[in-house]
Formats: C-alpha cells, structure tokens, sequence
C-alpha cells in the first residue's frame, strides 16, 4: 500500500474560503458542494487555516441568539491546519487519520500552494481499492 500516493485520490476541486468571507457565505458553499469541511487560503492559494460545517454552525447559532450576523471564516478558522504532499502515501496518511481528528487534509504543493483536499472517504476507497486488486491477485492465483 505505500505506493499509492495522495494524488491518485484526492479531490483537485475543493471548495474553498477566504479569511474574509461571511459564516453565511461559507454555510452556502458548504451545502451546495456536499463538502464537511476546507482549506481557509491567501491570495496566493497559501492555506492559513481551516474550516468546517461545525464551526459554521457554532457561529451561526451564536449569530441567531445575538441576533447578529457579522462573522468571518477568520473569525471563526483553525489556523495552521495539518497538510499532505500529492507524493505522500495513501497509508501513512491512514494511520495519522486513525489518532487525528482531521477528516480532510488540504493537499499542498512544493510552493505551500494548495492544489486539493483529500478526505477519508478518498483514503477508504483507496485501500478498498487495492484490498480488492490484491484480492483479485490472489484468487487469479488459485485458478
């Protein structure tokens, strides 16, 4: 399994925020991509931070109970996320994923720059794909 790399199964079109951005922008991108969490990045696709549907919905219920509505992705990010490298391993990237809490990494380039986002569903298709092509392996064997 050390072979297959990050690149093979992460996503190369996140969605993704702006430190500036309002909560409720945030919240509509969210929605429309399906996707849990993202990468908070600069004007030079540099990731700053990270965001997810749960921070939104502290926010937001915050927003309602104050009756106000003024909240920023920055405001609300977790700033230096963790990150992979497209050449990182697929397996490595497992075991980090089984004791930390992130459940999506943003996948950055030799310039810091990001260039996707790899989530633990893309890691559990991976394995199970290559459980599968190892199992296929074995039983073309037996025949």
């Amino acid at each position: 399994m050390e072979s297959i790399k990050i690149a093979d199964y992460m996503s190369k079109r996140p969605v993704i925020f702006t430190a500036n951005m309002p909560i409720a922008q945030a919240v509509e991108l969210f929605l429309q991509a399906g996707q849990i969490g993202g990468p908070v990045v600069d004007e030079n696709k540099h990731v700053i931070g990270f965001i997810s549907e749960q921070d939104c919905l502290i926010k937001m219920l915050e927003a309602t109970y104050l009756n106000e509505n003024h909240y920023t992705v920055g405001d609300v990010m977790h700033s230096e996320p963790l990150t992979a490298r497209p050449e990182g391993s697929v397996f490595d990237l497992a075991q980090i994923m089984t004791s930390a809490k992130p459940k999506i990494f943003p996948v950055i380039d030799e310039n810091d720059q990001l260039i996707g986002i790899i989530t633990r569903s893309d890691v559990l298709r991976a394995i199970d794909d290559q459980l599968r092509a190892m199992y296929k392996q074995g039983h073309e064997r037996l025949v």
